[in-house]
């Protein structure tokens, strides 16, 4: 699963009450919602090498539910994954007719189209998260329709938290949902150049104007498969235009003489982590296709844009109130960059000078390597990224500093 590549793949047993709860949640949205969900991933997962392996890590949790329900057993996140599940199931149980009409649309919602159970399971681990912190935490953007989800209370002392999902792809002006459907592509081209010459190389493209997915994807992803086959049928060198910069050469890293896993390492090094990266493989051939933008990502930029958006319509202004980020779509290279350049604090601090924040006493961030745990590699030690609106009223407010307070 995304962001626990480090756990141990321990089978920890399946007891009869995990059985019950994996049960228990999908009844949340219907079994045939559920099963018509897990049929068209299989779908789609075979549709292509690299879209496959792209929806198989953006519906990794869908999937790892679905593991559990037919077969048990589990890794410890996998577990940690169902006892968000339980959560849901115990919410269910206390929010009331409307409430739970409320909750079975959101996860219906997750279950169609593009759509994943980040959004719910990010508000169920936030919930969890303010409740080991001392807070009475109540769904009231289930039982209530309230704009926000959830009503912290601690010490005679309320806040407003809305939860909110930010994809990368916001942020990126090549988006890897592109990529993957370009090389999907490209890959039988790249079989029969190999098979007719094999060697190494290294296709580099430079993307000036980007490639978006929106509804010119299709015209855009033709035009520049169309080009990379020119350039191999004619065995030119370089093409370029105002859209596409495209240059062919010998692969030269020493890595190429390693495994696909190994050349993938040197390559990332050697490109950083903006970069897309593709190996296709015949034979003793390899040939290595990589993309960037003419312009650095600005997924830390994009989010303090959804932050200036979501702040007045979320949060009612009468109580302290935080908005809770999940930056989804990112792994862990990007995810370590955005931290450890403090792009995400920059840009947080950034929003929280500007007027729409004037309600907003913090604002965190999470992304999948907190969602199931502290434990994975790169997570936030706490469980989120925090950081405090200083201007704020409430922001010293002893009973709400475990919700607010800047993290380290």
């Amino acid at each position: 699963m995304a962001g626990d590549a480090a756990c141990e793949e321990l089978d920890l047993g399946m007891t009869d009450e995990r059985k019950e709860a994996v049960h228990a949640f999908i009844e949340l949205a219907g079994a045939r919602v559920w099963d018509a969900r897990m049929a068209e991933l299989k779908r789609g997962i075979g549709r292509g090498q690299h879209i496959g392996r792209a929806l198989q890590q953006r519906h990794a949790l869908e999937l790892a539910l679905e593991r559990l329900r037919r077969r048990g057993g589990g890794s410890a996140a996998e577990l940690r994954l169902l006892a968000l599940a339980g959560t849901a199931v115990a919410a269910w149980a206390d929010i009331g007719a409307a409430g739970r009409r409320r909750l079975r649309a959101s996860l219906q919602a997750a279950l169609v189209g593009e759509g994943t159970l980040v959004p719910l399971l990010h508000l169920l681990r936030t919930a969890e998260l303010q409740r080991s912190r001392g807070f009475t935490v109540s769904f009231a953007g289930w039982q209530e329709g309230a704009p926000f989800d959830l009503l912290l209370a601690r010490d005679g002392i309320e806040a407003e938290l809305a939860c909110d999902v930010l994809s990368a792809e916001e942020g990126r002006e090549v988006h890897r949902g592109a990529w993957v459907r370009l090389m999907d592509r490209v890959d039988p081209d790249l079989q029969t150049w190999l098979a007719a010459h094999p060697g190494r190389y290294m296709l580099k493209l430079t993307l000036p104007q980007g490639l978006r997915s929106d509804d010119e994807t299709q015209d855009r992803l033709a035009a520049l498969h169309g080009r990379i086959r020119t350039m191999l049928r004619e065995q030119r060198r370089a093409d370029h235009d105002e859209a596409a910069v495209l240059r062919l050469d010998p692969l030269l890293l020493a890595a190429a003489q390693a495994d696909e896993l190994g050349l993938l390492g040197s390559l990332r090094r050697e490109f950083g982590h903006e970069a897309h990266l593709a190996v296709t493989a015949a034979g003793a051939g390899v040939f290595v296709m990589a993309a960037r933008a003419g312009r650095e990502n600005e997924v830390a930029a994009a989010m303090r844009r959804r932050l200036a958006v979501i702040a007045p319509a979320r949060l009612t202004g009468t109580r302290p109130g935080i908005l809770a980020m999940f930056v989804e779509d990112t792994d862990r290279a990007e995810w370590r960059q955005l931290r450890e350049q403090l792009e995400l604090e920059g840009e947080a601090r950034h929003f929280l000078t500007d007027p729409a924040a004037r309600g907003v006493v913090a604002v965190t961030c999470m992304s999948r390597f907190e969602l199931l745990g502290a434990a994975a590699p790169d997570a936030a030690s706490e469980g989120e990224l925090r950081f405090r609106n200083p201007a704020h009223p409430a922001a010293r407010a002893a009973a709400l500093a475990p919700a607010v307070l800047s993290s380290g």
